[in-house]
């Protein structure tokens, strides 16, 4: 019995690597603001249009990569103990937050470029993807409001690459309804309590 057991990975010790893993990716999300030097005193105008568009840009990644940090610590909780396979998935998923300041960087110095716009989307599909397929290896077939939550900013950020890629100035409004994920989880959570209060 304890022989099949020791080959099992201990999520608690990923843990610990995920919360530095996320601090670090969203420090770093503030290391490409403009430092600029003004030839004389900004005015207002002179930092909206500097730091407007950096600014938009790091509060997305921040928000996103708050949202799946949230998701990552739900799902080790239900999950204490895993195979190599699922660590290292795990692994290529942190792999995928530590590039986000990467893809951050270039979308809020060039967020009116499609094909800078279409990778950051592609950047945020892998890591959506990657979440839901860990969501769907965590809990096999039980809980769906989980994988709902899971799979739904996956179905905002498909559609979200044909749009970078023909109105790259739009899209970061249409990326933010993939937080929507929220909200689509505990609507399906309710589902099963009402059917439970039903005494049919």
């Amino acid at each position: 019995m304890t022989e099949p057991e020791s080959d099992l990975f201990e999520m608690r010790r990923l843990e610990s690597l995920s919360n530095t893993i996320f601090g670090v990716a969203m420090t770093l999300l503030a290391y490409d603001l403009p430092k600029p030097n003004f030839a004389q005193m900004p005015g207002w105008l002179d930092l909206v249009h500097t730091y407007s568009g950096r600014l938009a840009g790091l509060v997305l990644s921040f928000i996103i990569a708050g949202v799946f940090w949230i998701s990552h610590h739900r799902r080790l909780a239900r999950q204490p103990l895993c195979s190599r396979g699922v660590v290292i998935l795990n692994l290529f998923f942190l792999l995928s937050i530590v590039l986000l300041p990467v893809t951050n960087g270039l979308y809020g110095n060039y967020r009116l470029s499609s094909a800078v716009a279409v990778l950051y989307g592609l950047h945020l599909t892998a890591i959506a993807s990657l979440n839901a397929g860990l969501w769907w290896l965590a809990i096999r077939g039980g809980r769906h409001a989980e994988i709902v939550g899971a799979v739904f900013p996956v179905i905002v950020f498909v559609p979200g690459i044909a749009i970078a890629a023909l109105a790259p100035e739009y899209v970061q409004y249409f990326w933010m309804l993939g937080f929507g994920g929220l909200v689509a989880r505990r609507f399906v959570r309710a589902e099963p309590e009402k059917a439970a209060d039903d005494p049919t």
